[in-house]
């Protein structure tokens, strides 16, 4: 019963932002688990696998908002970010949307948010889903040394 929910508001969100154009900061991290697997999340309003990641808050300093996300969405405690990948922009949904990637490692997850996760989940970086959303998979060609990193999201 949420999905259809948070798709509706998903969609009204992005018809305000095609009116009213905001710019918005967020930040996503590339996740790698002991074994060498990326972490992906899959939301209940979206078809795709995501690198885990959301909203910056005004003033909040990109790492400060990775380690918030990453412990609200799926309980990782301790994400100890190694590096930054790259800067991006987004103007897909209508608005201008900056967003800073992160290279970072954690043990495991915890308990994942379940009104905004559906789903999180260990993947080997060759073995990506096939719904892992375009943007991810090029961060993560990236990551890997497969392609140049490009600006555009």
């Amino acid at each position: 019963m949420l999905r259809p929910v948070a798709t509706f508001i998903n969609r009204t969100l992005r018809i305000y932002w095609r009116i009213t154009k905001p710019v918005t900061f967020g930040v996503r991290a590339i996740v790698s688990g002991p074994d060498g697997r990326l972490l992906l999340v899959k939301h209940t309003y979206d078809k795709y696998w995501y690198l885990p990641g959301g909203a910056m808050k005004r003033g909040e300093p990109a790492e400060v908002a990775l380690r918030r996300e990453a412990k609200e969405e799926i309980g990782i405690a301790a994400l100890r970010i190694e590096r930054k990948l790259g800067t991006y922009v987004s103007t897909r949904e209508g608005k201008r949307d900056t967003i800073e990637v992160f290279v970072a490692h954690a043990a495991a997850m915890g308990k994942r948010q379940r009104l905004e996760i559906a789903a999180a989940e260990w993947f080997a970086p060759e073995a990506l889903p096939a719904d892992a959303s375009p943007a991810t998979q090029r961060r993560i060609a990236e990551f890997l040394g497969k392609r140049a990193i490009e600006p555009v999201w």
